[in-house]
């Protein structure tokens, strides 16, 4: 029996650390050190951050300087065989320069750049140079400044000595200058006697150049893994490693006598695709070591793009996904410490920023397009270059993959960019009400997918809720229902129209594809779409980009983030349909247990919130977890568990004072439907609240209310603005409303929208 009462969210500090590195400190279980209001029975209530005054770290554009795209350098004419785009077509009058792909800091303020393989494959990149180029910016500050780059010099590579140990572009030149279809050099170090050590994707290989670009000594293969683009295997070899996943990462000890690249993807062959292996390399013994370790991506295809050594054991991540512009999930630098590794034998990553929430208080980007206002963004498809500078602060550039990249304007080719981000420290916000972003920022993006839980957190929601239903081979995703048809593009999936069928769940029979029926590898080949197109058809952009997210990657990716009062982002996960799916031997109460479990965040600390439209499957799971549990409430109806034991109680009967009493006695709050609380009116006006909120206090219940969404169609007619059904109406004005009846926190579909209401409300 869970006895429960009612507290105020605690009053404390939440003190987040800064590390030598600038790093945000947080508990690999996904939590700070700080405890939350709890129950009696020793849980935290569901939705009580706790929040109130403390330190955050805020990252702050303060540089920024760009390359225009279309920058040439002397050399003969580059990229014949390039892909045009963007209205640029080759052959290029001079050497191309598309962007950057690693960089290195010289002692005078300039950098040393490394481009890549060029034009994006050996087949297209012949006539590209491979070069290091000496990199001035003119920083455009608060202070002024041009904010150019300029390019001075550059160090060609080269291969005199016939040292490279396959027949290269110019094979039979004195210089046997590189190029682009010899290596693909994507990550670089400089060693302290002026020599660089380059990370290489198409062997992958290490390769060593001094200070003038040639090559002292054969490229460096690791044992065992081979790309399809390795100049030595031998036909009717497998490869190990995808094309062009090698070292696209590299970090280097002080002294450079260690090197750490990174597998931009997972091996072939490792059954964790999610997986990217650290290998270490003593370049004075010229020997692997055989030390490894596993750093997880947030998501499958997520790619480790650079890397950079901030202490003897500890390192900066550079991730990212492969989108572009508004379409962007993963763009972020976490730090890693070598010696702290997570219960699955991952190392623990700790968020240091987001590259698609940096603050832009000196407008130092202005009309340059998308993602340079007030909050600044770099929505890069290759963002590839992470430095942590001498002063502590972070440069980031990208690679614009000329001429194909437009993430700032559409239709025209990406500028290299160079920024420089401090990692300032600042007030967080104070306030209890909770804002729970309903599937994601699900008015932004299709609900349910990695980018919308992303933005939800970029909108400064509290928690990220998944609705949870369960794959044919028990894995729980993240779905609004297990009939699919709506979410996903399915119905275009010719492979599987045999899977689709009528069944009866939760007594309302319904045709379509159900999740049940699809292992976790079929569902994965799916995309989710916008769910009600007519009423957001901006969100229809995104069909057809994004995968369906499991459990375990939404968990991964709240533990790893910061809501930005600086707590660790909340999850507030729903079973769908558990009397239907316990029914066909996929119960959902174990896996989601295990899955808590699996990430540390099943204990009282965990911002975790458990919630349910049924009630046996909560009173099981109130024997089974620590975590809150929350009794949703329908606006009519039953809960199905009890229409299908013959028991006739209703919603209605649960917030009676008596039914709450009894809710009290297994979860710790209630998710309401709003016209539970406040009922409307003929005239589709709110009208006086109901003594339902009072009555859950009393019990001892947090009182949570769903769902508040921007659109009129959604609001009371008094917030409704102009006639536009699919319009934004005066949704703050809505949550005020709710708020004053004493609502502890809400759902929504807009939680920027709700934030900024709620601390309208006295929340900051």
């Amino acid at each position: 029996m869970r006895r429960a009462s009612h507290l105020a969210a605690a009053v404390l500090t939440v003190a987040l650390v800064l590390p030598a590195t600038g790093a945000l400190a947080a508990g690999t279980d996904g939590s700070t050190d700080a405890v939350a209001g709890s129950s009696a029975d020793g849980r935290p209530h569901p939705g009580k951050p706790g929040k109130g005054p403390g330190t955050v770290v805020e990252p702050t554009l303060v540089a920024r300087a760009t390359l225009s795209a279309d920058h040439l350098t002397e050399g003969p004419p580059s990229g014949a065989l390039a892909t045009p785009a963007n209205g640029r077509q080759g052959p290029f009058a001079g050497q191309v320069v598309p962007g950057f792909s690693a960089m290195v800091e010289d002692r005078d303020g300039t950098f040393w750049g490394l481009p890549d393989n060029g034009f994006g494959s050996k087949g297209n990149s012949a006539d590209f140079h491979l070069r290091i180029y000496h990199v001035t910016p003119q920083w455009r500050t608060a202070d002024g400044g041009t904010g150019e780059v300029v390019l001075d010099r550059f160090v060609q590579l080269r291969d005199p000595n016939r040292l490279a140990g396959f027949p290269i572009v110019h094979e039979d030149t004195a210089d046997r200058l590189l190029t682009g279809a010899d290596f693909d050099v994507e990550s670089l170090v400089r060693a302290p006697d002026g020599t660089f050590w380059i990370g290489e994707e198409f062997g992958p290989f290490l390769l060593h150049v001094d200070a003038d670009g040639v090559l002292l000594a054969p490229p460096v293969e690791l044992p065992g893994v081979r790309s399809p683009q390795h100049p030595h295997l031998a036909e009717g070899e497998q490869p190990t490693l995808a094309a062009s996943k090698g070292f696209e990462a590299m970090a280097g000890s002080a002294d450079a006598r260690y090197l750490y690249p990174i597998t931009e993807g997972a091996l072939l062959t490792d059954p964790d695709q999610r997986n990217r292996t650290i290998h270490e390399y003593d370049t004075r013994r010229g020997v692997w070591t055989g030390r490894t370790w596993s750093y997880e991506v947030d998501r499958t295809i997520n790619l480790t793009a650079d890397a950079f050594m901030t202490g003897r054991h500890t390192m900066l991540v550079l991730e990212r996904d492969d989108f572009d512009g508004a379409a962007s999930i993963t763009k972020r630098v976490y730090e890693i410490d070598l010696r702290k590794v997570e219960r699955d034998g991952h190392l623990a990553k700790t968020l240091v920023l987001d590259a698609l929430a940096i603050a832009n208080p000196d407008d130092l980007a202005p009309d340059a397009g998308y993602g340079t206002g007030a909050e600044f963004a770099l929505p890069f498809q290759s963002l590839e270059t992470v430095v942590r500078l001498r002063d502590g602060r972070l440069l980031l550039a990208n690679d614009n993959n000329y001429p194909g990249n437009a993430a700032r304007v559409p239709g025209t080719p990406d500028d290299t960019e160079l920024v420089v981000v401090d990692l300032r420290k600042t007030r967080a916000a104070g306030g209890t009400a909770t804002v729970i972003a309903h599937r994601g920022a699900s008015g932004y993006r299709p609900e349910h997918t990695l980018a919308a839980y992303g933005l939800a957190i970029r909108q400064c929601a509290d928690y990220i809720e998944p609705d949870l239903v369960a794959t044919k081979d028990g894995v729980l995703v993240a779905r609004h229902e297990n009939e699919i048809s709506g979410t996903t593009d399915v119905a275009q999936r010719p492979e599987l129209a045999d899977r689709r069928t009528t069944k009866v769940v939760d007594g309302v029979e319904m045709t379509g594809w159900f999740t049940e029926d699809l292992t976790l590898a079929e569902l994965r080949s799916l995309r989710a779409v916008e769910r009600i197109p007519d009423v957001r058809p901006g969100n229809t952009a995104f069909d057809g980009k994004y995968e369906v997210p499991t459990f375990d990657e939404v968990l991964d990716l709240a533990r790893r983030s910061l809501t930005c009062d600086g707590e660790p982002v909340g999850v507030y996960p729903e079973t769908k349909h558990p009397t239907y799916f316990d029914s066909i031997g996929l119960s959902l109460e174990e896996p989601l247990v295990a899955d808590l479990k699996a990430n540390g965040l099943d204990g009282p600390r965990a911002r975790v919130t458990v919630q349910s439209f049924e009630t046996a499957n909560l009173q099981q799971l109130d024997r089974m977890t620590r975590v809150p549990l929350v009794q949703l409430v329908n606006c009519s109806g039953a809960p199905y568990d009890l229409v299908a034991a013959g028991d006739a109680r209703t919603y209605a009967d649960l917030v009676t004072p008596a039914g709450l009493r009894q809710v009290a006695r297994y979860a710790d709050g209630v998710g309401l439907c709003k016209n539970v609380m406040i009922p409307r009116t003929s005239a589709g006006t709110l009208g006086q609240p109901t003594p339902v909120i009072r009555d859950a206090h009393r019990a001892g219940l947090d009182v949570h209310g769903w769902t508040f969404r921007a659109e009129n169609q959604f609001l009371p007619a008094e917030f409704r603005v102009g006639d536009d059904p699919a319009a934004h109406g005066d949704l703050a004005g809505e949550i005020r409303v709710f708020l004053d009846a004493g609502m502890d926190g809400l759902f929504s579909d807009h939680p920027g929208l709700a934030v900024a209401a709620v601390e309208g409300d006295g929340r900051g």
